[in-house]
């Protein structure tokens, strides 16, 4: 005997969301207040009794609950009037009705309130069209058939009314009618609210019932879809039966056939077609074993972490429907994708797309299996970043928020954390100035276990000046005359950079004068020609001269001094013989203290003081030995002067002792 299930078999989506969302309630601690369902949560006798069992009852109105009592919405969904009773009362609702359900109610409440007609195409006595008929105050033509169809348009000249199916009703059915408006030539407008899950699980029973040798259907027979699919078997396959549970003794009628088909109602616990799978193998131990494991793997649900391949099977606002071929759907919601800005879920997946999805609950008190595309997404960033690390790539990052201690910056679908040490390669003491930043950052550390990483924009930034100051120095040359900024003042000389790197120039180097501090020939900012004298890239030193850009003073003398010449000077040092006078920066004379007065001077320090600018005549120029003699009472007047003999070498002796 061989078995081949249906492709699209048991539990859909919104069937396992309702009885995941009652299980959950089920295990809740009511504190003296009860649980109900308002009628039955799906049509299946064993999960009634299972639900039962763990103390969820059955009531057929709100009036049988009472104030704090827990009312369970089935799958079906309930008028409106239902959830405005049940809110006057105090009744604390669990509301699982099929997102496909709620979406047929808001779309025939919105038409109710524009004044459009509306038309349910269903069965009369389904509580899913009850529901539907209730959110536009029961006003509502239903349709079952092409009778109902012919005799609405009879008795009807609405123009234009929106239709709406039973999520669990035929595809043909609804064709015929829709054929009965066409060929009248009446206009409508159609919401197809048949579920995918039912279009897909009918056309499958279809499928199969024509390939194999007998068909069993597995569902209750209060279940509409069950029924609906074993109508569709029957009319592929005339062996077709259709079974409870696995005590049916229908099942014996298979002994006969080889090739056999099974499909489940979409209300169909997993564990009953478990049992009735084995049951049948049991009929005859032979190859029907082989395709246990099959079963088994079809029921088998993804885990969380669980990389999985799913089919899409439709597409909402707010989440994507995803077949993984086993016996729960995935919900792919919105904020599980990455989207560019104004990109909807429509703009990005079509029905029938093969996409692969990370799962991140197998168990969602909402229904279906929760996937996520962003998560995957994430995966693949953080591999990214791991690779980026390893090879000390720089990538971009953009600064977000500031937490304590640093920013949290966003990598593609990833956030990770800069310290405050490594936002930047100086002291920062408020971090608010570089959010809404893009920087440059390295990755420091990849956590993909704990889902952390860290960067470091510091390491880049001093790169970046490592580079920029190899750059520098492997184009200067001692000797060369370059451009420079006066950036800050020691007693020893001042700091010129010189285009990204800083030299020493230090204050011997600054004047051909003397100088007691550099700031009194410069101040921060200024910007000067600088020669370098010497370069240390290994220690990163270099040495600059302000000085040397400018002609040595004794240089010049022979062009721009002459004996007996008048000038005014400046008094820069005293000493017992006499006084040294600054006629120009680096370019002092001697005035001996014979010079001095037309009388006769024993203290020096008696007539002259240091700074005090004086008029003095030149006596002598010595280029060679680099020396001026001065006088100052040559420009006395002569009635003044008094004959002071002086031994010439005493004058000498006295001028070397102090140059030595």
């Amino acid at each position: 005997m061989e078995v081949r299930i249906a492709e699209h078999s048991g539990f859909c989506f919104g069937v396992q969301r309702a009885i995941d969302m009652a299980f959950a309630e089920a295990m809740k601690d009511r504190e003296g207040c009860s649980i109900y369902t308002c009628g039955p949560l799906i049509h299946n006798r064993s999960v009634t009794e299972y639900l039962e069992q763990r103390g969820v009852g059955m009531i057929d109105s709100l009036d049988e609950a009472k104030a704090g009592d827990t009312v369970i919405v089935r799958s079906h969904g309930e008028p409106k009037e239902f959830y405005e009773k049940a809110s006057s009362m105090g009744i604390n609702l669990v509301d699982t009705t099929c997102v496909f359900v709620a979406k047929i109610h808001s779309f025939v409440e919105e038409a109710y309130s524009n004044g459009r007609e509306v038309i349910i195409v269903g069965s009369k006595v389904h509580p899913e069209v009850t529901a539907t008929n209730g959110w536009c105050n029961y006003s509502a033509a239903i349709i079952e058939n092409t009778d109902d169809a012919e005799n609405y348009i009879k008795f009807n000249s609405v123009n234009n009314p929106l239709i709406v199916a039973q999520t669990t009703f035929k595809e043909e059915t609804l064709k015929d009618i829709l054929c009965v408006f066409d060929r009248e030539g009446k206009s409508y407008e159609l919401k197809n609210t048949i579920c995918n899950a039912t279009r897909e699980r009918q056309e499958s029973c279809a499928k199969l019932a024509a390939e194999v040798d007998a068909m069993v259907v597995i569902g209750d027979s209060k279940s509409s879809n069950s029924r609906k699919l074993f109508e569709i078997a029957k009319k592929y396959n005339k062996n077709s039966i259709f079974v409870q549970d696995k005590c049916d003794n229908q099942l014996k009628k298979l002994k006969k056939h080889n090739k056999i088909g099974a499909i489940a109602g979409a209300s169909t616990p997993e564990w009953i077609i478990k049992e009735v799978i084995a049951s049948m193998s049991e009929i005859e131990k032979n190859p029907m074993m082989d395709f246990m494991e099959d079963i088994e793997k079809s029921l088998r649900l993804p885990k969380p972490g669980d990389i999985i391949d799913g089919k899409v099977e439709q597409v909402l606002d707010e989440a994507v429907i995803v077949n993984m071929g086993c016996k729960k759907d995935g919900i792919l919601r919105k904020d599980e994708v990455v989207l560019e800005e104004g990109q909807t879920l429509k703009d990005v997946f079509k029905e029938g797309d093969e996409i692969q999805a990370k799962v991140i609950k197998s168990d969602e008190g909402e229904g279906g299996i929760l996937l996520s595309k962003k998560r995957l997404v994430v995966v693949e960033n953080y591999k990214e970043l791991e690779d980026a690390m390893e090879s000390k790539e720089i990538i971009n990052v953009k600064l977000t928020r500031t937490v304590n201690g640093g920013v949290i910056a966003a990598y593609k679908e990833i956030t990770g954390f800069i310290p405050m040490s490594q936002l930047s390669d100086r002291y920062v003491e408020n971090a608010e100035e570089f959010l809404g930043q893009t920087v440059d950052v390295k990755v420091i550390r990849v956590d993909t276990k704990r889902n952390r990483a860290v960067f470091s924009r510091k390491v880049v930034l001093v790169e970046e000046k490592h580079k920029q100051v190899a750059e520098i120095w492997s184009n200067l040359n001692i000797g060369d005359v370059v451009e420079g900024k006066v950036m800050r003042f020691t007693d020893y000389g001042a700091f010129v950079d010189i285009g990204g790197v800083d030299g020493l120039l230090h204050i011997s180097e600054i004047s051909w004068g003397k100088l007691k501090h550099p700031q009194e020939v410069l101040k921060i900012g200024d910007i000067i020609n600088v020669k370098i004298l010497s370069l240390n890239e290994e220690k990163g030193k270099i040495s600059l001269g302000l000085k040397q850009t400018q002609p040595e003073p004794w240089s010049l003398v022979g062009s721009k001094y002459t004996i007996g010449q008048t000038l005014e000077g400046k008094v820069v040092q005293i000493k017992d013989y006499g006084a040294f006078v600054e006629l120009e920066a680096g370019l002092d004379g001697l005035v001996h203290i014979s010079e001095i007065a037309n009388k006769r001077v024993e203290n020096v320090f008696d007539e002259l003081k240091v700074g005090q600018s004086v008029e003095v005549k030149i006596m002598e120029i010595d280029p060679e030995r680099k020396r001026i003699s001065l006088s100052i009472k040559a420009n006395l007047p002569e009635e003044e002067a008094v004959e002071e003999p002086v031994e010439a070498e005493e004058v000498v002796e006295e001028v070397v002792e102090d140059a030595e």
